[in-house]
């Protein structure tokens, strides 16, 4: 990605972030270096999910966030609700695609086809390691969608671990709703049409690539190499439908291994802050009860 991009779009992200206090200011310094290991490639669709994803998934967190900070309670004793996201969330929803983007980079220098990599295309049925960064940002973004969200359900999430789904408080771990879940499918659509628009997609009948004869530039779905409609409508699909599994893989992580711990004299759940685990004090352990 060129610098004269990549570093005023830093910038911006990193600016945006501090005066909407979107991340603390360990998460805002984890942020900017990861958006400079996704500016490095070649590739502007890396760069560009992040920004999708950050940008979205601000924007869903500020949705109604009077009304979510009723729903739940914080663990410093004020209401809940979403508060500034720390280095460990950023890191949490980042760290492996920025791993994959810096083997995929290392990997499109190995290869050693042109003094430009940056003229080089994606061909079908290749390079894993482009899946795996798209699928990560679908799989965050679906479940930051689906959290932020699905608590605004008019109906009680069901805990999804529980052989009868039972009825839990909004905001437990592994609680989830119809309206949550597909939030979830909306928010890895996202991911997925921005890869389609932005990806450097082999064309079908395309002759080169980065100066190499392509073994075959018929369709991909026909044994080829090449991308047309049909094989982008169906990368769609799937990207949308991975990140929408990811995200309920994800609630029934959270449901068989982060305990929620509930307020029993409100009935709300109490929520750690920056993501961290409620630590439980024996003086109000006759208060409190677990779910999970």
């Amino acid at each position: 990605m060129h610098p004269y991009i990549a570093v005023p779009a830093t910038a911006a992200l990193v600016w945006r972030a501090y005066s909407r206090n979107s991340l603390t200011p360990g998460g805002i310094v984890v942020a900017a270096l990861t958006a400079a290991i996704h500016a490095i490639h070649p590739f502007s669709a890396f760069f560009a999910l992040l920004v999708v994803f950050f940008l979205g998934g601000t924007v869903v967190t500020k949705v109604k966030h009077d009304v979510k900070a009723r729903l739940t309670l914080s663990s410093s004793g004020s209401s809940g609700g979403e508060g500034p996201r720390t280095h460990i969330q950023v890191l949490a929803n980042s760290a492996v695609a920025s791993v994959l983007i810096l083997l995929h980079y290392r990997q499109h220098l190995a290869r050693d086809e042109s003094k430009d990599a940056s003229q080089g295309c994606w061909p079908y049925g290749q390079d894993l390691l482009v899946v795996g960064i798209v699928s990560n940002y679908a799989a965050v973004a679906a479940d930051t969608f689906s959290s932020e969200l699905g608590i605004l359900s008019k109906t009680r999430p069901r805990l999804l671990t529980s052989w009868n789904f039972r009825e839990v408080p909004p905001g437990t771990n592994g609680g989830i709703t119809i309206w949550g879940t597909s939030a979830g499918f909306l928010g890895a659509a996202t991911i997925a049409l921005t890869s389609v628009i932005l990806l450097p997609f082999c064309p079908v009948g395309s002759s080169t690539r980065t100066g190499k004869l392509l073994s075959d530039s018929q369709p991909g779905l026909e044994g080829g190499s090449g991308w047309g409609l049909n094989e982008k409508v169906v990368w769609f699909v799937a990207v949308t439908v991975w990140g929408g599994v990811g995200s309920l893989l994800d609630s029934a992580l959270g449901g068989w291994f982060q305990a929620s711990v509930v307020d029993a004299r409100s009935g709300k759940v109490i929520e750690g802050t920056g993501g961290k685990q409620v630590r439980i004090l024996h003086t109000f352990e006759a208060m409190l009860t677990q779910i999970g």
